[in-house]
């Protein structure tokens, strides 16, 4: 898609937005360096899972603690464990929003690629 803005036939003017279609080998780099992100936020979402497992069961026990001690300083351990906790649920909910549009694109990307293969 070109628009001319009157001058200058044959050449672009300035300012013009011209639309080239992408080429399969930019898509096929494009798709491939997606995949290598997509497994790089899997697999520190795994490692994510696992810790704000561990950090949510450490907040439930001290939670308990503090229930039963009933201390000012096994409350603010507990209060402490659990920001831990939300902050590590926070981050987890972070990468999967990421892993979510690194799949829209892949898929928006292979679409674009299946266009353009003859069948």
């Amino acid at each position: 898609m070109e628009h001319d803005v009157g001058h200058n036939r044959g050449h672009p003017a300035q300012g013009t937005i011209i639309e080239v279609p992408m080429g399969s080998w930019l898509l096929e780099r494009r798709l491939t360096q997606n995949a290598s992100r997509l497994r790089a936020v899997r697999d520190e979402l795994d490692m994510v899972d696992e810790q704000l497992r561990s950090l949510a069961e450490e907040a439930d026990d001290l939670e308990l603690r503090s229930l039963v001690s009933e201390t000012p300083s096994a409350s603010a351990e507990s209060r402490e464990a659990r920001r831990h906790a939300d902050a590590m649920a926070r981050h987890r909910q972070h990468l999967r929003d990421g892993l979510a549009d690194l799949e829209r694109q892949q898929n928006d990307l292979l679409d674009r690629l299946s266009s353009r293969t003859p069948r």
